[in-house]
């Protein structure tokens, strides 16, 4: 017999909604704890109970980044480093769900220069300045876009901050990692790259129906947290198809993991996005895409900018 075919609903520029290389079929090496809400032999699908309400306001956190150049320094001794002159943003979107509205509750744009140059300095290229910002190691170039991460999810955990209410939910698209800090707090990871669970497990897991998630387990890796799975509406036939994996501090006791967990599925499937509004529904969520498009355009001009970068080191 012949396996079945699916054709993942996402747009291929955007990858797969799964990693088919090292993804779900690929084991983690992470111990995995799967008694937290139920024991593993009594594992089933999960609905959200009755009188489990959304939250008022949902806050959706997300960045973008670009790099702008590629640039190689040229060091006093006559050595030389490679850098990476990147633009990124970060911002909140509001929702208020007792009124429908959504609003961009705040945004912010840096830029820096990404390099193992010790004597590199900020980069002005008209009025835009580029911070530099050291990389450890030899600096090799193609690790250098991965420097980036940090300074932006540090703009995230900035921004988020600034307009947070009492009772909201925040909702940070991609792992928490060093977000697990913030209150009522979860992570929203819509590509899958890891099997985390057993066979048994993942067949649960691949077999929810839209509007079920798995009961909670609890990963023990190095940003190790609470986390569940849960299936969006719309997401085709394939067995990973609208699955997401959501995730929690592991400083919250179990009693309220589990309570985030049945909060996320009250909340989350409302803001699932459709394929003719977007190439990678159901899980690049509404807002989140909205958000994106609103950021991308404060990066500015990609082309300018890499002029002024250009003019800025032929002057220099």
């Amino acid at each position: 017999m012949s396996a079945r075919l699916f054709v993942d609903a996402w747009d291929p520029a955007y990858g797969a909604s799964f990693e088919a290389a090292g993804g779900p079929a690929a084991p983690s090496s992470a111990q995995v704890q799967t008694d937290v809400e139920l024991p593993p032999d009594e594992w089933r699908p999960l609905r959200a109970p009755d009188g489990i309400e959304p939250p008022d306001v949902v806050l959706l956190v997300d960045g973008v980044r670009r790099i702008d150049a590629s640039v190689w320094t040229e060091e006093p001794d006559g050595g030389s480093f490679p850098g990476v002159a990147a633009s990124y943003a970060a911002g909140v979107v509001r929702c208020d769900l007792r009124r429908g509205v959504a609003e961009l509750a705040g945004a912010e744009v840096e830029r820096g220069l990404f390099t193992a140059s010790p004597s590199a300095g900020d980069v002005v290229a008209g009025q835009i300045r580029y911070a530099v910002h050291r990389v450890g190691g030899t600096g090799e170039l193609s690790k250098l876009p991965a420097a980036v991460q940090g300074p932006l999810t540090a703009l995230e955990v900035k921004v988020s901050g600034a307009v947070r209410d009492d009772g909201d939910l925040l909702v940070v698209d991609g792992p928490l990692r060093n977000r697990r800090q913030l209150p009522r707090t979860l992570g929203y990871i819509k590509t899958q790259h890891s099997q985390y669970l057993d066979a048994r497990h993942t067949a649960l897991v691949t077999g929810l129906h839209a509007g079920e998630r798995s009961p909670v387990f609890r990963l023990g890796t190095a940003w190790g947290g609470y986390s569940w799975y849960l299936r969006l509406p719309g997401g085709g036939r394939g067995p990973w198809a609208g699955i997401v994996r959501v995730e929690c501090s592991a400083e919250l006791a179990e009693q309220q993991a589990v309570e985030l967990a049945h909060l996320s599925l009250a909340t989350l499937p409302r803001f699932a996005s459709t394929p003719y509004k977007d190439p990678r529904a159901p899980q690049n969520l509404i807002p989140i895409a909205g958000l994106e498009r609103r950021l991308r355009a404060r990066l500015g001009d990609g082309r300018l900018l890499h002029r002024a970068l250009t003019f800025a080191s032929n002057a220099s």
